[in-house]
């Protein structure tokens, strides 16, 4: 015999096993629900981590089922009808009510876990010899920094918050910027006084560059410089950025950094700017779930990492 609910308002029994029994599968919702919210396909393919018609297929699925249309589709975007923004308001809180469960149901262990994504660059040349501060700052939490250029997924809580570069991320969460971010050449003392003077772009052009992943980054940046330059610029690549300001410091030629990633070594002598320009190719973005902004750990993050970006500016100017 099916369970009977509660008894409503109007004194009617609500059997509950036959409302669920009447809801639509849960993979249309999800979708249709992230569809609604980002107002956009290829946005919501990407938070689910599928393809784009696996998605539009879930929705025309869900359509069908409800035999109505939810969402119209026209060259401005997506754009939801009466029916869909009923459903989305629907979606929307259950799919919080979940997400808040689940949150109270992990284990303490998880739930002392503090993940960091962090573009390499700044996570090994900046975060991570400022780990101990950060430690102090959240007591009893253990963190856990994944250097990568990756994005997380915070709907399947790969990460508790970010650190992007680049343009205005384009999130499911909440972005605020960190730190506009210029970018500019260093090399070491040694390898500036062995060497005729650099007075010009032409004569960076010249010199030994060093590459990261790509020879793009320097092109690009003697383009917003001012600079036409060969072709094919020549010197190593070595992929990430704490890889090329490594190889700076050894003397092995110029490479570019931003302010935080050269901001210790420049201070301590071991790097020098070159020329004087105002060259950039992207900024500092932190980046956290939207529900989760005002959490006491992601809180003291923030802070955090505002008061040690200010700090190291002001570190630099005395420097």
């Amino acid at each position: 015999m099916a369970k009977r609910g509660k008894t409503s308002g109007t004194g009617a029994s609500i059997d509950t096993a036959a409302m669920r029994g009447r809801m639509p599968p849960l993979s249309m919702v999800r979708a249709f629900e992230a569809v609604g919210r980002l107002a956009s396909m290829r946005k919501a393919a990407e938070e689910l981590t599928v393809c784009h018609t696996v998605v539009s297929r879930h929705v025309r699925n869900l359509e069908a089922w409800f035999g109505t249309r939810l969402v119209d589709r026209s060259p401005r975007g997506i754009q939801l009808t009466e029916e869909g923004r009923l459903m989305l308001r629907a979606a929307s809180t259950a799919f919080d009510l979940i997400a808040t469960a689940s949150a109270e149901l992990r284990p303490t262990t998880t739930r002392g876990l503090f993940r960091v994504w962090c573009v390499p660059g700044l996570a090994a040349r900046w975060l991570a010899p400022r780990l101990a501060g950060l430690q102090a700052a959240l007591p009893g939490v253990e963190i856990v920094l994944r250097a990568t250029k990756e994005r997380p997924n915070f709907g399947h809580f790969e990460a508790d918050s970010e650190i992007h570069y680049g343009e205005a991320p384009d999130t499911s969460g909440r972005a605020v910027l960190l730190e506009h971010s210029r970018l500019f050449p260093v090399a070491s003392p040694a390898w500036v006084a062995a060497r005729a003077p650099i007075t010009s772009l032409g004569d960076l052009a010249r010199a030994e560059l060093i590459h990261e992943e790509s020879r793009d980054q320097w092109r690009r940046w003697f383009e917003l410089a001012g600079h036409q330059t060969p072709a094919d610029l020549p010197g190593p690549r070595l992929w990430y950025a704490s890889s090329a300001l490594d190889a700076a410091v050894a003397g092995q030629g110029v490479a570019l950094a931003t302010r935080l990633q050269a901001a210790d070594d420049i201070v301590s002598g071991r790097l020098v700017e070159l020329l004087d320009t105002d060259v950039s190719l992207g900024d500092y973005w932190f980046v956290a779930p939207e529900a989760r902004w005002n959490e006491a750990v992601l809180s003291r993050f923030r802070n955090w990492l505002a008061d040690s970006v200010a700090e190291t500016r002001g570190g630099e100017r005395r420097g």
